[in-house]
């Protein structure tokens, strides 16, 4: 049985579902060696603005899941992304100033949110009917 995601038309270089989780695993380990390598560096600069930054981040992070997968809002969700993307950017410049390498190790990470966007934007353009209503209905 095909999930509603399966129905959607999707731009040109979508990877197949089964390339999601192994690419999350690593970012996942990305992200927790880079938040480590910051918060473990000695003279942190930027901490309440990294904090804040971090707090939105995740929380646009998560909510992306719930905003395509089960509101079925594309265009909600590509407007997460762009928060996501945006705040990650603005916290890789952050730990730039004090740790080069917990910058580094997010770039992985920033180019697949970005690679993720136009993914996003890609179904949100070929696939109309679902727009920014939320509509549950499959795709003929």
């Amino acid at each position: 049985m095909a999930t509603w995601y399966d129905t959607l038309r999707k731009p040109r270089y979508t990877p197949p579902k089964n390339v999601f989780g192994p690419v999350w695993t690593l970012l996942y380990i990305f992200i927790f060696l880079s938040l480590a390598v910051y918060f473990l560096t000695p003279a942190k600069q930027n901490l309440i603005p990294v904090t804040i930054l971090l707090l939105i981040h995740f929380t646009a992070s998560f909510s992306w899941t719930k905003l395509f997968f089960k509101q079925k809002k594309v265009l909600l969700a590509l407007l997460d992304l762009l928060v996501i993307d945006c705040t990650l950017i603005a916290i890789i410049l952050l730990f730039f100033q004090t740790s080069t390498l917990a910058a580094l190790i997010l770039i992985p990470y920033l180019g697949w949110g970005i690679f993720a966007a136009y993914i996003n934007w890609g179904i949100y353009r070929l696939n109309p009917e679902q727009s920014e209503t939320g509509n549950n209905s499959t795709i003929k």
